[in-house]
């Protein structure tokens, strides 16, 4: 009897009386049990400390300016539409980590919202861009669809693509240190503005 041999069979004879696990259900949650509500994601969205704007999509980029302050630079990714952005924006061609952090916010749109959590998922679309430039910037704008806000996770993952790069934002960058001093920026914006079109 080989060495293999040996230790295969005492781990055979050690696992001889482990209880068959059942499995998990997974049909707690199915995609599509709930109807999306608008008011609960804006809840949400306040309770996080962002901001919130009900506008029309003509009124997008006046909007977005006002955020960003008279004459204050918008970074906005390549595929974005041009009725949103304010004057003065500018593309992320490639922008290196300095132009990108200079900017005084970032305009992008969003791949999906869930309204259980008032959570916004980016997918690197060409609306939404690198993922580098949501992340330096101090100030992030984002424009939501009302049709694109669903009611929970499970409806949100059944939308998404498999393999693309996700990130889930949840209100403004903060973390807590030790004593739960809310620090915010940390790793992120400090401040989330969601405007939803009308």
């Amino acid at each position: 009897m080989s060495s293999r041999e040996l230790i295969l069979g005492r781990i055979r004879a050690a696992l001889r009386d482990t209880p068959v696990v059942p499995p998990v259900p997974r049909d707690y949650r199915p995609a599509g049990a709930n109807r999306p509500d608008l008011d609960v994601f804006v809840d949400r969205l306040a309770d996080y400390k962002a901001e919130v704007y009900r506008v029309g999509e003509a009124e997008v980029a006046d909007t977005v300016q006002r955020i960003a302050g008279e004459g204050g630079s918008v970074l906005v990714p390549p595929g974005l539409p041009q009725s949103w952005r304010p004057a003065g924006a500018f593309p992320d061609d490639d922008l290196d980590q300095d132009r990108i952090a200079g900017a005084d916010a970032v305009l992008t749109a969003a791949a999906v919202a869930v309204a259980e959590t008032g959570t916004i998922v980016l997918d690197a679309g060409p609306d939404q861009g690198r993922r580098i430039i949501t992340l330096l910037p101090d100030v992030h704008i984002c424009v939501l669809r009302p049709d694109q806000v669903v009611a929970s996770v499970p409806d949100a993952v059944a939308h998404l693509t498999p393999g693309r790069p996700l990130t889930w934002i949840s209100g403004p960058s903060a973390t807590s240190d030790i004593e739960l001093n809310r620090v915010e920026g940390v790793h992120g914006p400090r401040h989330l503005h969601v405007i939803i079109l009308d």
